[in-house]
C-alpha cells in the first residue's frame, strides 16, 4: 500500500481502467467519461498536484465530459439503434421488383432479397411482373408499395 501512496497516478490508472472495463459491459458512456476525469487525474498527480486537488481534477472533468461529450457521442451512436434501419421497418422507402401483379388486394414483390406480399394503396395503379415498385409503408407481413415513375431516384 506504501508503493501506492508514492505512486497515486498508478491507482488512478487503475481506476481508469475498471472503469473502463464496466463501460465495455455497460455501452452508456458514463463509466468512459468517468474513466476520462480519472486519467485526468493521473495527469495531475504526475504533475505534482496533491490529493484534493487531484480529485477536484477528476470531479471538473468527468463532469464536463458528461455534459458536453457524452451528449454528442450518444445522438452519434445511438441513432442507429432508433432508427429502426433492419427488419421490416427497415424497408420503407426501398425499391423492389414485381413479382406477381400487384393490385390493391394483392400481389407478390422481392425487396431486399425476400419475397414479401404485397398491394398497392387504395386508388393505386397496378403494378406488373418485372415493375420496379417503392416501399411506401408495412402492414404485418404486407408491403405496401407504389410504382417507381421515370425520373424518380431509387436506393
Amino acid at each position: 500500500m506504501d508503493w501506492f501512496a508514492e505512486n497515486p497516478w498508478l491507482a488512478w490508472l487503475g481506476l481508469a481502467l475498471v472503469l473502463a472495463a464496466i463501460e465495455a459491459a455497460t455501452v452508456s458512456f458514463v463509466f468512459l467519461m468517468l474513466a476520462g476525469g480519472a486519467v485526468a487525474a493521473a495527469a495531475a498527480s504526475a504533475l505534482g498536484v496533491p490529493f484534493a486537488g487531484q480529485v477536484v481534477v477528476a470531479v471538473i472533468v468527468a463532469g464536463l465530459l458528461l455534459l458536453v461529450v457524452r451528449p454528442v457521442i450518444t445522438r452519434r451512436f445511438m441513432v442507429a439503434e432508433a432508427s429502426h434501419g433492419i427488419g421490416a421497418p427497415g424497408l420503407v422507402g426501398r425499391s423492389g421488383r414485381v413479382l406477381q401483379a400487384v393490385t390493391a388486394t394483392d400481389g407478390r414483390v422481392k425487396v431486399g432479397g425476400e419475397t414479401w406480399s404485397a398491394r398497392t394503396p387504395q386508388g393505386g395503379d397496378t403494378c406488373q411482373p418485372g415493375q420496379e415498385v417503392r416501399v411506401v409503408a408495412i402492414e404485418g407481413a404486407t408491403v405496401i408499395v407504389t410504382g417507381v415513375t421515370a425520373g424518380q431516384k431509387t436506393e
